[in-house]
């Protein structure tokens, strides 16, 4: 061998070991790593394993919202009598009930209920019935229970005076909060309210879902994940600065790069291992408070949050998987340029192409999609949701250049300040990452706000009720001319109660001469304050009758004057002609005098006979419904309340409705229903990782801060440079989500078909960044006094 080969030989690198135990040592090193390393690295791991068990709970709790709601869905269908949505008619016998529904409002809550009556010895029973309750008794939720027991329900108990003799099972509930009651009844009867049934138990066919809000529902879900997902990439790099310049030794004394990221791989894998235990047992705690906790007016039972098989376990897969391909991404520093890792130098300049692109394909892919309306057959949820992650998790890669390239040009400015954005400067990477899931759940917003803005008008619709004039609609589902009497003089008897539109309807009542065309109109009869409400009438008095015509249907107008005939008897009994009853014979007055129509309070135009009860006694009327349209003094407390009590007393089975402008459709009231129980909690999960994140800056800092205030600085100095070093990433973030949520939500207004019709929606999400901002300087301070004590100049 010659001279030459022997040096080269002495200076070419010796040939590293290969094979899958060396792989496995590397990846137990990294373990070793994670599971020790003193009290330093044990609180590292801790923070890990904290902010990945907190998204993965929140992961786990948003998959199992499909078996949720499938519960509830069942529990609602498994309850509903069997002939209710059908004309289905039940013939009495031992195994059939009379039932009606007589549910009510108190304040702001829903209260569901059933009144039965038992046609024999052996009718069917309502899931979480075990025997139906006796007249005057009733069973009740836990939740109602409760409210009854209450001082606060003092009003509801006065509402239903029946005897409680048991409780609902959890079968017959939708959720544990829900307020439900089943009464029984000696007295009602198919006659004055009831419907028979033999059994419960209804399912049919879902209603579909229109296709805007299938585009909405996808979007939410979404926007609600991602900022869960960054979360998670960003608990993993929790302690990433000082991980770094351990595996950039670690180069520099010999490690080649695949063995410092199988060595960075195992100690991710460590704590993203141990998140996925603390989340399965944050999980599992939160399951058991599901019950006590009420979001939005829902809750759960514990049975029904159970994450759907194939999502549970991609979420266990992922994660970990997830974990690793963060770390390895994040090592480009170290295998490039480890010295300059270990010396705390400027690392090199973040590359813009690929992080415009992003957003840019995202944007392109929504655009290309194609226009979905309520027309469309069948919407493809997979290119919406891929656009609009592509554009979220471009904006989450745009923000650390953006911070960089801004904070790097920050000279001067008093001494806080200065702190913060040197701090910055030195390490953008860290101070980026605790503000990636708030800019995110930001853009989503805004586009959201925008998404909801542009489709409103679509699902919510003008009533053309007037709650100026009446607050709350009365009616009876069973004809009483009795009972309408007695409903208008004890509703004006009622505390609170400024006024009463009481009237008694006949519907169809006949003229008695017969013809090919049997002519119809209806008659109306109230006091003539109640008829000056319902038509344009100058002067009234007690015997008067009217000709009501409408305000512009003439060929209307024509058939009530040819039904409406003056001087000529009027059938007041309009089942006579199906059921062989006699008629019910009344002559309209000659001197009756024509009116034109005015709406009532909700909205509807009443024509045909008006007549006050000195004209007609509403007694005689066999087969008039009844209605009360009642304006209530709102400063009188509870004046709501009392009315209901009124028609409770007056028959259990009255509907009392309030009146209102705008009618929301069902589905898209759940929608944004489950939106706002949604951003409640990544909200929640989004302040807690950047406490977690500043905690854990604080921590690296520890040292520093102690130095700084042992060499004379002011505590309040290094408060304010804490609020400076949150404050300019949040706003440079919440400005990157501004232009990214505007664009996400212009172009799904596009997708959709619709306008702009708001630019500014992003004013209240900016303020909540800012109240984010706040709140965790503000937790952070009390962590910050203690590690700005002397003994954080010891080391060990």
């Amino acid at each position: 061998m010659t001279l030459l080969d022997r040096r080269d030989t002495a200076t070419s690198p010796a040939p590293q070991p290969r094979g899958i135990g060396v792989r496995l040592r590397d990846l137990g090193l990294g373990i070793r790593f994670g599971a020790s390393g003193g009290r330093e690295g044990r609180a590292r791991t801790a923070l890990t394993a904290v902010g990945v068990g907190l998204g993965v709970a929140l992961l786990l709790i948003a998959s199992s919202v499909p078996e949720l709601m499938d519960s509830r869905e069942q529990r609602g269908a498994a309850r509903t009598p069997a002939g209710q949505m059908t004309d289905k008619t039940v013939e009495r016998s031992e195994r059939t009930l009379v039932r009606a529904d007589t549910g009510t409002e108190f304040r702001t809550e829903t209260v569901n209920g059933e009144l039965l009556r038992p046609d024999g010895a052996h009718p069917p029973l309502p899931p979480g019935v075990t025997g139906l309750p006796g007249p005057g008794e009733m069973l009740v939720s836990p939740a109602l229970g409760a409210l009854l027991d209450s001082p606060g329900g003092r009003l509801l108990k006065e509402r239903l005076a029946y005897r409680t003799v048991g409780a609902i099972g959890d079968a017959g509930l939708l959720d544990p909060g829900e307020l439900r009651f089943y009464a029984g009844s000696s007295t009602l009867t198919t006659g004055n309210g009831g419907h028979r049934t033999d059994a419960y138990g209804y399912s049919e066919a879902p209603r579909p879902m229109d296709p805007v809000l299938i585009v909405l529902v996808v979007l939410i879900c979404v926007v609600l994940l991602v900022p869960v997902a960054i979360f998670i990439a960003t608990a993993v790099r929790f302690g990433g600065d000082r991980r770094d310049r351990r595996l950039a030794a670690l180069r520099l004394v010999g490690a080649d790069a695949r063995t410092t990221r199988r060595i960075a791989a195992g100690e991710a894998l460590f704590g993203s291992v141990l998140g996925l235990v603390v989340g399965i047992g944050v999980f599992a705690v939160a399951r058991e408070f599901a019950g006590s906790v009420r979001l939005w007016g829902l809750s759960a039972f514990p049975a029904d949050v159970v994450p759907v098989p194939a999502l549970g376990l991609l979420i266990l897969l992922a994660v970990p998987a997830s974990a690793v391909l963060v770390t390895l991404l994040a090592l480009r520093s170290v295998a490039i340029e480890p010295l300059g890792v270990v010396r705390d130098a400027t690392p090199r300049a973040r590359r813009l192409w690929w992080r415009l692109l992003m957003p840019a394909a995202g944007l392109t892919l929504l655009l290309r999609t194609g226009t979905v309306d309520g027309k469309t057959d069948a919407v493809n949820p997979w290119p919406i949701a891929g656009g609009a992650v592509l554009v979220l998790v471009g904006l989450a890669a745009l923000l650390p250049w953006v911070v960089e390239a801004v904070v790097r040009r920050l000279r001067g400015g008093p001494v806080p300040w200065q702190l913060a954005t040197r701090r910055i400067q030195l390490s953008s990477g860290a101070a980026t990452r605790a503000v990636t899931g708030i800019t995110v759940a930001v853009a989503g917003a805004i586009a959201l706000q925008m998404l909801f803005a542009g489709i409103h008008d679509d699902f919510n619709k003008a009533t053309g009720q007037d709650p100026q004039r009446a607050q709350l609609n009365i009616s009876a589902n069973f004809p009483s001319g009795e009972l309408a009497n007695r409903m208008i003089k004890q509703f004006r008897d009622t505390k609170g109660v400024r006024s009463v539109i009481g009237t008694v309807y006949v519907h169809s009542p006949e003229p008695v001469a017969a013809s090919d065309i049997q002519p119809t109109t209806t008659l109306t009869v109230g006091g003539c304050a109640t008829l000056r409400e319902l038509a344009q009438i100058s002067s009234c008095a007690d015997g008067d009758t009217f000709v009501v015509h409408t305000r512009s249907d003439r060929e209307q107008n024509d058939w009530i004057d040819r039904t409406a005939r003056k001087g000529k008897p009027v059938n007041l009994n309009s089942d006579s002609a199906y059921d062989g009853s006699k008629p019910a014979l009344w002559t309209l007055p000659k001197d009756a005098r024509t009116a034109t129509a005015r709406p009532d309070p909700t909205g509807t135009e009443h024509y045909g006979i008006f007549a006050t009860p000195g004209a007609v006694d509403a007694d005689r009327l066999p087969n008039a419904d009844t209605q009360a349209m009642v304006q209530v003094d709102e400063s009188v407390p509870e004046a709501r309340e009392y009315v209901r009590n009124t028609a409770a007393r007056i028959d259990p089975t009255m509907h009392v409705r309030s009146l209102q402008r705008i009618e929301r459709d069902s589905q898209y009231a759940s929608v944004q229903k489950g939106l706002l129980i949604g951003a409640t909690a990544t909200m929640a999960l989004i302040a807690a990782s950047m406490l977690v994140s500043q905690i854990e800056q604080l921590r690296e800092r520890r040292r520093l801060l102690s130095v700084l205030v042992a060499f004379g600085t002011r505590r309040a100095t290094l408060a304010w440079s804490v609020l400076w070093q949150t404050a300019v990433p949040v706003v440079l973030g919440t400005a990157v989500a501004v232009a990214g949520g505007l664009g996400l939500g212009a172009a799904m207004l596009e997708l959709t078909a619709k306008q702009v019709t708001d630019w500014w929606v992003f004013v209240p999400m900016a303020g909540v960044g800012a109240a984010v901002i706040l709140l965790v300087t503000v937790l952070s301070l009390p962590p910050l006094w203690r590690m700005m004590r002397p003994e954080g100049l010891r080391t060990e």
